[in-house]
Order: structure tokens, then C-alpha cells, then sequence
């Protein structure tokens, strides 16, 4: 399973962004995917998941402003993030998770200024 992120960057306070995950080396639509993200010093946290069956949650920080999607026939999940925060500041990864055994991506950074 690989899985690559995308989209990361700087971006000013009030500014969107839509990160991407690319996956390979596994039958996508089986998989939860998830967002989640890690500042320095702190945990990492769930940002957004979708499941296969396309039900999705958000962490509480984020509702309201992202939207978690996915594409099953481009192997592909987006993290649409809008009216973003400095707070938002974090290197973000992607998850897919399968009866219990988790992947990860080697994470974007994405940059909030104020």
C-alpha cells in the first residue's frame, strides 16, 4: 500500500486549500480513508474520515470548514479546507485502514499564516 499526499503549502488566514492522497497497491474502495494532522508538540489528530460506505465524520475543530471526499475510481481522497486558521497549521497525512491494520502517507505540511 503506498499512499501519497499533495496540495500542502502557505496559505493566509481566511484561505482554502484541498490537499490529495493518492493510493496504490490495494482495492481503494474497501478502505476507510482518513485525514489526520500533527502540529509540532501535539498529538496527531483526526481531521476527517470517510468510510467505504461514503458516511463520513470531522473532528470538531474542522466542521463547518473541511469536506472530506473521495473519488473510488481515481484511487483518490481530497481534503477541501476552507476558512483556514492559523490553528490549522500542521502536517497533515493521509490514512487508509482495513479490518484494523492502518497506512500512512508521509504527510504534507500546510502553513497558515495570520
Amino acid at each position: 500500500v503506498q499512499l501519497v499526499e499533495s496540495g500542502g503549502g502557505l496559505v493566509q488566514a481566511g484561505g482554502s486549500l484541498r490537499l490529495t492522497c493518492a493510493a496504490s497497491g490495494m482495492i481503494f474502495s474497501v478502505y476507510n480513508m482518513g485525514w489526520y494532522r500533527q502540529a509540532p508538540g501535539k498529538q496527531r489528530e483526526l481531521v476527517a474520515l470517510i468510510r467505504l460506505d461514503g458516511t463520513t465524520n470531522y473532528g470538531d475543530s474542522v466542521k463547518g470548514r473541511f469536506t472530506i471526499s473521495r473519488d473510488n475510481a481515481r484511487n483518490t481522497v481530497y481534503l477541501q479546507m476552507n476558512s483556514l486558521k492559523p490553528e490549522d497549521t500542521a502536517v497533515y497525512y493521509c490514512n487508509a485502514a482495513f479490518r484494523g491494520n492502518p497506512y500512512w502517507g508521509q504527510g504534507t505540511q500546510v502553513t497558515v499564516s495570520s
